[in-house]
């Protein structure tokens, strides 16, 4: 661009990226990993240094329970336990999800279908689940189906109450020119609410990833004291707290790493959405 001596000046910025500038301020400089990986350092150091000071029989330190994992793996016990708890969990949250996106997609999509089911899905959300896991070992047992049922019960409920949402917020110009081009009920299922609702179906699946592990170790809880559950009641009952502290650490680096996994998934089927929040931050 050229000022009025003839000087060539560079193009500012338009308004929305300084805005966004200002917003982002000093942390935009600084690599996310880094911060993440800051943070980390700093609990730990914290935890190791005041966890030292307390009585190990309420409490233990990282390095303790680090070495308390490195001789479960050695034994082979913590792999075991974790293929025991994996098993279930993968098959009830893969249920959960086979049923919760149709059940959010139709009752979002239809008025009948919502004002039959709304109330259950709503209900189902709210209700403490956990209170019929004796029922549910009357039903299933103590084995394996016990826990695929619990696991299936308790996270089919985040996953249709946010598809349902994400339905329901569908712009209704859209559908309606959908029927202006004479799209069956069909199409416009596929081409046109599936597409807008799936932002809101990786939210319900992340919400579900944290419901299942829940789940799958309170069932064991109830049930015969296999997998990581077991363990951590079995530890706590002898007060071995890093021992105990041990596949508490895996749970949560299993939900971490399994909603990470939703979340590039979302990338991929909704390349659109990351461009969308990329913008507004």
């Amino acid at each position: 661009m050229l000022d009025t001596t003839g000087t060539k000046q560079s193009a500012a910025p338009p308004p929305a990226a300084r805005a966004r500038a200002r917003r982002r301020g000093f942390g935009a400089s600084v690599p996310s990993s880094v911060i993440t990986i800051a943070s980390l350092v700093i609990m730990l150091a914290f935890w190791e240094i005041f966890g030292r000071e307390i009585n190990p029989i309420f409490a233990s330190y990282p390095s303790e329970i680090f070495k308390a994992g490195v001789t479960m793996v050695e034994d082979g016990e913590l792999f075991e336990a974790f293929i025991q708890s994996m098993k279930p969990l993968s098959l009830g949250y893969f249920i959960a999800a086979v049923v919760g996106i149709p059940l959010g997609l139709l009752t979002g999509r239809y008025r009948w279908a919502e004002a039959g089911l709304g109330m259950y899905v709503t209900a189902g959300y709210a209700m403490p689940l956990v209170a019929l896991i004796p029922l549910f070992i009357l039903w299933f047992g103590l084995g394996f189906a016990v826990k695929v049922a619990i696991v299936s019960v308790l996270a089919v409920f985040p996953i249709a109450i946010n598809t349902w949402a994400g339905a329901k917020s569908v712009p209704r110009t859209l559908i309606e020119l959908g029927k202006t081009y004479v799209g069956s009920d069909f199409q416009i299922m596929t081409k046109i609410i599936i597409p807008s609702t799936l932002p809101f179906i990786m939210v319900g699946l992340k919400l579900a990833v944290g419901r299942s592990i829940i789940a799958i170790v309170v069932a064991e809880f109830f049930t015969l004291l296999t997998g990581l559950g077991g363990i951590i009641l079995k530890a706590g009952d002898s007060f071995d707290t890093a021992r105990m502290f041990v596949p508490v650490v895996v749970l949560m680096a299993l939900g971490i790493g399994l909603t990470w996994l939703v979340g590039w998934l979302e990338h991929k089927v909704a390349p659109w959405q990351r461009d969308i929040a990329d913008s507004e931050r």
